[in-house]
């Protein structure tokens, strides 16, 4: 009977490597857009700060997985294999779209199926944090770059050519920018591993009857963390090219400045979003906001509006999470059928 509660925990597993696939962009495509770093050295950098980000700054995100949006006492086996099944299958469709997709939106409307369709959705947190932040922060990480943008121009004027020529030689400007990328590394893993190690957690939690006081509660959350987190790093070695270039090629040709700012921006909102309210949002969708923000100020409106990879990324990011929520209302439904649930 107990392998059956493998499952979900390959189930997970996979799901870290879909994500690791797909958070490799936001991360490490503003230093690979600046050709900073070769494709082949950046999975190791990012499994590493994934990892350390769940276990320094994960905590509360798990904790709203958990419990936040269906209630924590509902997450049995059947439910959890068909959250993580459901978001599983989405991004997996993003990834071979070659598109950045965020697992967060995905796992949060694979929870709203079952929790819907048994009438004990969460609406507080859903509708009054959740939901606005998503709106919120691309916006905001996009404005903060155009302004930056056109400050760091004003600045730099006639010069800027040069200056950034200069810059790229210099290893020290180099190793900045790299440490930026890993920065937002560590802030995906303080928000998004949750999307994996949530639902676990809440299971294995009901199955032992803890409650989130109990002081083996934090070593589940902590084992579910060290068991499915690494396996972020080994998507990004397996799929992550795939998505890497979308990003950090074909909207906007980055300077090391540009890469930094960039960083620091979306790292950073994602973070604010992760350690005040533990809120699962969508760095994906806030680095790109940042990225045409400052594909804008190099390029213009009508550029960055055209562009194809721009469109298809807009698409991807409505569909994925509503093929997610289609699927985990499918499954619950089929689950009770049969009386599974």
């Amino acid at each position: 009977m107990l392998t059956i509660y493998l499952i979900p925990i390959l189930l997970a597993i996979f799901l870290a490597i879909n994500m690791g696939a797909s958070g490799t962009s936001p991360s490490f495509s503003a230093v690979y857009g600046a050709d900073l770093l070769k494709k082949e050295n950046i999975p190791g950098l990012f499994g590493i700060f994934v990892f350390l980000g769940v276990i320094i700054a994960g905590e509360k995100v798990i904790a709203t997985i958990q419990k936040g949006i269906l209630p924590g006492t509902s997450m049995n086996l059947t439910i959890t294999i068909i959250i993580l099944t459901s978001v599983s299958l989405s991004l997996f469709l993003a990834n071979m779209l070659k598109v950045p997709q965020s697992t967060s939106q995905s796992t949060v409307f694979a929870l709203i199926g079952p929790a819907i369709y048994f009438g004990n959705l969460e609406t507080d947190k859903l509708l009054f944090q959740i939901v606005p932040t998503w709106f919120i922060t691309p916006i905001l990480a996009f404005i903060l770059a155009v302004i930056g943008g056109k400050i760091f121009y004003k600045m730099f004027s006639k010069r800027f050519n040069e200056f950034i020529s200069n810059m790229s030689s210099s290893l020290a400007i180099k190793l900045v920018v790299i440490v930026g990328a890993c920065y937002v590394a560590f802030a995906i893993g303080s928000n998004n591993v949750a999307n994996a190690v949530g639902p676990v957690v809440a299971m294995v939690s009901n199955i032992l009857s803890l409650s989130a006081e109990d002081p083996s509660y934090l070593m589940i959350v902590t084992i579910a963390a060290c068991m499915i987190a690494p396996f972020f790093g080994i998507g990004s070695s397996i799929m992550g090219t795939r998505v890497i270039g979308t990003t950090g090629k074909e909207i906007v040709n980055f300077g090391p400045l540009g890469a930094t700012l960039i960083s620091i921006i979306t790292a950073t909102l994602l973070l604010l979003a992760s350690v005040t309210k533990g809120i699962p949002t969508s760095l994906v969708q806030m680095n790109t906001g940042a990225i045409l923000g400052l594909s804008v100020v190099k390029k213009g409106w009508n550029h960055t509006g055209s562009n194809t990879p721009l469109k298809k990324i807009l698409t991807v990011w409505l569909v994925a999470p509503i093929l997610s929520l289609f699927i985990s209302v499918t499954l619950t439904i089929t689950a009770d059928y049969f009386g599974l649930i």
